[in-house]
């Protein structure tokens, strides 16, 4: 069995894995997508598929590829509730084989969409990691004192953005990115295997949603991160429920905020988007493409 060449930094107690066999990886495909049907990676036609990454962050197939959609230019709240419902079942499959691992504690779901924050393959997809280890940005959440209640819908008041049966999607109190959102269920759910019917319903919806409004509100498809915190599945305790993370670095359209040298030397972050004005205005707007490759 390979080991990953994990270190850990003396000075700021940060882990970084070495990962040298994806120095060498293709940035950005030059022939056909990999993604589409008959390609590299889908020799035969899907509506999801998964598949483990050929240039892998961590060894011992921790390392998968989500695709959402057959279609190249797709795009997830372009494909409406019902076919976004199949990449929460996806998630929640994957979330499960990994978990059931005797050597993964964590399962970590994550979309990038968008060169701005480095996608190479414009093909929607998203990708799994599983970590031996609970890394340390979801164990510092469960150790902050207030995160339970920063992670109850009920405490957004005028942060709220959008609400689908079962979920609500809020603007932080204190977001690092100019366009931030949390999504959380409204009873605490731990995980994503857990969602019963609604709730994967309520969640497909609500990511239709909100990704909508944030192209809506950019006036095109704006980059974006998307991170899905679920418990661990090693055991150990855990009070804070399932929900997900969605930013964006850009504070304009097609402007980037960038995070640099005196956010990233002090620690201390400076957001130039006020996040109550920031709800307003994804409230105020229609959601983008919603549905838009379901009445196809």
């Amino acid at each position: 069995m390979s080991v990953d060449d994990r270190r850990l930094d003396p000075l700021t107690g940060a882990i970084v894995v070495i990962a040298g066999n994806r120095q060498h990886r293709p940035n950005l495909p030059n022939e056909s997508c990999p993604f589409c049907p008959g390609g590299l990676e889908s020799p035969a036609p899907y509506d999801v598929r998964w598949f483990p990454n050929r240039w892998p962050a961590m060894a011992d197939d921790r390392c998968e590829v989500l695709l959402y959609a057959p279609e190249h230019d797709a795009s997830l709240p372009g494909l409406g509730a019902a076919r976004v419902r199949k990449v929460v079942d996806l998630w929640a499959d994957r979330s499960a084989a990994h978990g059931a691992r005797a050597d993964v504690s964590y399962v970590l779901i994550f979309e990038n969409r968008g060169r701005d924050v480095g996608a190479t393959i414009d093909h929607p997809h998203g990708q799994l990691y599983s970590f031996a280890d609970v890394p340390p940005v979801p164990l510092g959440e469960a150790a902050q004192p207030t995160a339970s209640a920063a992670l109850s819908p009920s405490s957004a008041d005028e942060r709220e953005v959008a609400s689908t049966p079962g979920w609500r999607a809020w603007v932080p109190v204190a977001p690092v990115f100019p366009i931030e959102l949390l999504l959380g269920p409204e009873a605490p759910v731990p995980d994503l295997p857990s969602l019963d019917e609604r709730g994967r319903d309520g969640l497909a919806a609500l990511l239709v949603d909100v990704l909508g409004r944030i192209d809506a509100l950019c006036g095109q498809a704006a980059p974006y991160m998307l991170v899905v915190h679920q418990r661990p599945f090693d055991g150990r305790p855990w009070d804070l429920p399932l929900h997900l993370h969605l930013q964006s670095p850009w504070r304009a359209a097609g402007v980037l905020r960038y995070v640099a040298a005196g956010e990233l030397g002090s620690g201390v972050y400076f957001n130039p988007v006020v996040p109550e004005e920031l709800a307003a205005r994804l409230r105020a707007v229609q959601p983008a493409l919603a549905g838009r490759e379901e009445a196809r």
